[in-house]
């Protein structure tokens, strides 16, 4: 290797050290700007200022009890029950509404959780898929607006 070829080489590794430096340097001085919110943040206001803003857009809302169901799953006498149980996520300007029509709720859950077939309880996301149908039959009894979300409490088969 001739001189011209060992001075190229050497300045090409120190270009290289030298950019690796300042890139690492570059990396974390980035990374204290933002993690102590000079970047991105406000500071220290913000956790407190988000708090404030999440409390006062929280929904008014009220949950609504629904009566314990229980019913036998299976042919004949299995021994096998499901246990029910739930509570409707309701406006709070409809809550006496709900209350009004819990027994057309309870009818309309009842009925629906009887035509259920075992293997309709067995499967992987039945769970998510029941609920999902219990939550729009809920909603036509109570009328559109009035039901946000049905919680389910207890959901288990003995």
């Amino acid at each position: 290797m001739s001189d011209a070829e060992t001075v190229a080489v050497k300045k090409k590794g120190k270009g290289l050290i030298i950019g690796l430096v300042l890139a690492l340097i570059a990396g974390g001085g980035g990374f204290f700007a933002v993690y102590s919110g000079l970047i991105l943040g406000h500071g220290d206001a913000a956790p407190e200022a988000a708090e404030e803003a999440s409390i006062a857009e929280l929904p008014e809302v009220a949950f609504v009890p629904v009566d314990r169901i229980v019913l036998p799953v299976g042919p004949g006498n299995s021994g096998r029950f499901l246990h029910f149980a739930a509570q409707i996520e309701v406006p709070k300007a409809h809550e006496q509404e709900a209350l009004h029509f819990l027994p057309r709720v309870t009818d309309v859950l009842n009925t629906y959780l009887r035509a259920l077939e075992p293997e309709d309880l067995s499967e992987k996301t039945a769970l998510i898929r029941l609920r999902a149908q219990m939550l729009r039959r809920v909603q036509i009894v109570l009328g559109e607006g009035r039901a946000r979300d049905l919680l389910i409490t207890e959901f288990v088969i003995n």
